[in-house]
Formats: C-alpha cells, structure tokens, sequence
C-alpha cells in the first residue's frame, strides 16, 4: 500500500532550492614572530591588515592567526594536525622556517618539515600558500642558498602558491627592520600585507567568480 506523505510547503520550498556554497574562505596562518607581530601592535601587525582588507572585499571571511614567536618547521608540524582539525581551513598560509635556519638546522630538516605540513594541509582538503624566507650570508653561502631554495623546491613538487620571500625590499632597509636586524617594524607590515595579497589574489578571485556563477 502506498502512503502519500504531505510535507508542510515551507519544507518543500527548501529541498526545491539549490545548495550554494559559501563564498566565505577560511584562511588559516601558521608562522613565527614575524606573522605574530612581535615589536608591533597586533592591530598593526601585517595578518591583521590582510584581514582587514580581505573583509572590505569579501565581509565573512575568516583569518586564523596560529603563529607563534619563536616557532620553527619542528613546532608547527606538531601543532598542525589539531588546527586543522579544528579550523578547516580553505587555505594554510605556512610563514616558518627563519628560526630553524637561524639555529643552523639541517635544510633537510627543514624541508622534509615543511612538505609533511603541505601534505598533512592537501589531506585535510586546504590548499597552501608558502612564505619564503632567506638568512643572512654570514650563516654560510651554501647553507643560505639551500636554505632559501627550499621553499620554491616545495611550490613547484606540490604545486602550492608561493611567495619566494615575504621580506623583499624590507630586510635590506634599516628603517623597515627593528633594532635586532630580524623583525620588521610598523612601517614595514603595509607592504607585507600587500605582497601576500597579490598571490592570495590569484587563489580567491577564482572561487568568488564560481560562487558568483
């Protein structure tokens, strides 16, 4: 015997509708001091300005600050997996690898470090946009030549997004650096901001193009 089930309108007017995906990315930063902010207020600090300014753009999207001064490669792949899992990010923005090579850390340390973060963050579904760093040469040209080479190594086998150095045009200016020579100051985070915009702009525009569609 077939029994007809009437469903109350407003019911069926929401299975009727088609399902949207929200337009609103997550964006999950796990760095050091320079994406913490030391030296600088928070507000100023350049995570919080691309906050800011992605919101102009796009009112829900969300930016997890995960970082942490004195972090290196080490820690931020044991701290990795519970941020994923508590966050979901759309996007990890991994800024790591200056203490480590400060440290004089083995670069393949450094980099098999680096590319168990970019599988575990390809795993949990989230694309990866890597912030290279360099170290000063004093620390042994081969050693900074390997150092920094690392990061565009793991771009082009994982296929992530990349900036090659995250201080370029800040690190060579005085007056952008605070006394310790490591960390950049307030002036400095606008054009960090601005430098990790443009490659997160290539990663964004796409996907509100497609929720717009």
């Amino acid at each position: 015997m077939l029994v007809k089930v009437r469903l109350p309108l407003p019911l069926l007017i929401l299975l009727a509708l088609p399902v949207i995906a929200q337009a609103e990315p997550k964006i999950l930063i796990v760095g050091d001091s320079i994406s913490a902010g030391f030296g600088v207020p928070v507000q100023q600090g350049w995570v919080a300005l691309l906050q800011d300014t992605l919101q102009q753009r796009v009112p829900g999207v969300q930016v997890v600050n995960a970082s942490i001064s004195g972090d290196t490669t080490g820690g931020g792949l044991t701290r990795l997996p519970a941020l994923l899992q508590q966050h979901q990010p759309d996007l990890t923005i991994i800024e790591l690898g200056g203490n480590d090579g400060l440290r004089g850390i083995p670069v393949g340390v450094i980099e098999q470090n680096l590319q168990r973060m970019i599988i575990l963050s390809n795993q949990a579904n989230s694309d990866v946009l890597l912030l290279g760093m360099q170290i000063p040469p004093n620390y042994g040209a081969r050693y900074a030549s390997a150092f920094h080479g690392v990061f565009a190594t793991l771009a082009t086998r994982h296929n992530t997004l990349l900036l090659p150095f995250l201080l370029d045009g800040i690190a060579t200016r005085p007056e952008l650096m605070q006394a310790d020579g490591i960390h950049p100051t307030s002036a400095a985070q606008p054009l960090m901001r601005d430098a990790v915009l443009e490659v997160l702009n290539a990663w964004l525009e796409p996907r509100l193009s497609n929720n717009a569609d």
